[in-house]
């Protein structure tokens, strides 16, 4: 009986030894090393399969509004934009100015403005057409009959030289031609031709082009090469076309895409180039007025194609409830998917339905899901609202990309006119050729 007892008193011991040591926390090792039921990890959700918007189309135009009014808020009486402000108020904003940028901005502007002809929204353009006409159109020595868009380095506070680039051209002509539509007279038609031919100076008998024109280097170089730009210029000269339909301007646009095409042909990898996209799309229903085509429509169509798939490819599956769900950059930027949804929107209207219904279908799912992530990204109040930031509040930049870092996560509250612009533009390309099909 003692034994029995004493065995008791034992056990008893031990177990409150045991639920004590279990209490309380260890220190042998991490808690990882413990050891605990096994669980199986939650999959990741796929992307939705339907492109059912997850927003209304009212909220839709109602975003698009507060875009186009917090770039016409920021437009100053000369007509110059407010190039970047940072939300953070500790963060010191550097002066920088883009003068591409300033015309793509006008681009967005007047589109938007062909919807809703507000009073403000025009005088802003006109203050900002004056102004790039005013600031930064002149002539190229020794070549009496062009205009080029200079980007002058106390305007953009850089120390580059003085230089006249291809883009700036190509999207002067966009933007002031756009402004024509909406406020006629703003820019006279003999100063846009000399810009189309500055562009068709710059540009080679086989569509290859030069990037910039550098008085101090000794006129048109090609040592920089910016991947939007042959785009960039053939939307230019494609626009400049429609308003004045002379076969130069069609048949130089034709050249630039034409050579892109060829030098893409057959690369598994292509740039993300959503410039060349919008200008295939403005091609193809002038295709059949050019004398000699550089390239077949099915080699146009490749192309888009290519290039499609490209961005299509780069993303990634993400949890549907992700800050960063829809965003077409490994990066969680908005800008990269505002320019890419751009130009897949813009394939929409060209690529044959018949062939390529699956990749269509693929351009309106991340169409669908794109437009929601910038939607969300858009500030809503206060005196940023309507601006667009680097990444959507409260994400700042995934680990292990290369802005995952101090500075970098600083530049993700910064709001820039191209910013704003390219989600403005994206959304409008939706609207246009996405929404509107569904309520046809």
């Amino acid at each position: 009986m003692v034994y029995v007892v004493l065995a008791l008193v034992l056990l008893g011991l031990a177990t409150a030894l045991l639920i004590r040591s279990q209490a309380r926390p260890t220190q042998a090792g991490p808690p990882q090393a413990q050891t605990r039921p096994a669980v199986e990890p939650e999959p990741i959700q796929p992307w939705r399969a339907s492109s059912e918007a997850p927003f209304t189309a009212e909220r839709l135009e109602g975003t698009i509004a507060a875009a186009a009014a917090y770039l016409v808020r920021f437009c100053d009486k000369d007509g110059r934009f407010t190039y970047r402000v940072n939300i953070d108020p500790s963060i010191k904003v550097e002066p920088a100015y883009n003068i591409v940028r300033h015309a793509g901005t006008i681009y967005a502007m007047a589109t938007y403005a062909q919807r809703r002809p507000e009073e403000s929204l025009l005088d802003a353009l006109r203050r900002a057409a004056h102004f790039l006409r005013r600031e930064t159109i002149g002539p190229i020595d020794e070549h009496e009959e062009l205009l080029a868009v200079w980007s002058k380095p106390d305007l953009e506070h850089t120390d580059r030289p003085l230089r006249a680039q291809l883009g700036a051209a190509g999207l002067g002509l966009v933007g002031l031609v756009c402004v024509e539509r909406v406020a006629p007279g703003t820019t006279p038609l003999e100063e846009l031709r000399a810009l189309g031919r500055f562009v068709l100076y710059m540009t080679d008998d086989d569509g290859r082009t030069y990037t910039e024109y550098i008085p101090s280097d000794g006129g048109r170089s090609d040592k920089r090469v910016v991947l939007y730009y042959p785009g960039e210029a053939a939307l230019g000269l494609i626009m400049l076309y429609e308003l004045d339909p002379s076969p130069e301007w069609l048949d130089g646009a034709a050249r630039m895409l034409g050579w892109l095409a060829r030098r893409r042909a057959g690369q598994r990898h292509v740039e993300p180039d959503h410039w060349a996209l919008l200008a295939t799309a403005r091609l193809m229903p002038h295709y059949d007025r050019l004398d000699q085509p550089p390239v077949s429509r099915a080699a146009l169509v490749h192309h888009a194609v290519q290039i499609c798939t490209r961005m299509l490819g780069d993303r990634k599956p993400q949890p549907a409830d992700a800050v960063t769900a829809g965003c077409l950059s490994a990066s969680g930027s908005t800008c990269p998917t505002a320019t890419r949804l751009e130009g897949l929107l813009a394939a929409l209207t060209f690529l044959p339905e018949d062939e390529y219904a699956g990749l269509r279908a693929q351009i309106e799912t991340a169409g669908c899901e794109g437009v929601a992530f910038l939607v969300r990204s858009q500030i809503v109040e206060g005196p940023y609202c309507g601006g667009i930031p680097r990444a959507p509040l409260g994400a700042g930049f995934p680990a292990g990309q290369p802005r995952h870092n101090k500075k970098p996560n600083a530049a993700a509250t910064e709001i820039r006119i191209d910013f704003v612009q390219h989600a403005m533009s994206a959304m409008m390309h939706y609207a246009d050729n996405v929404l509107a099909d569904d309520t046809e």
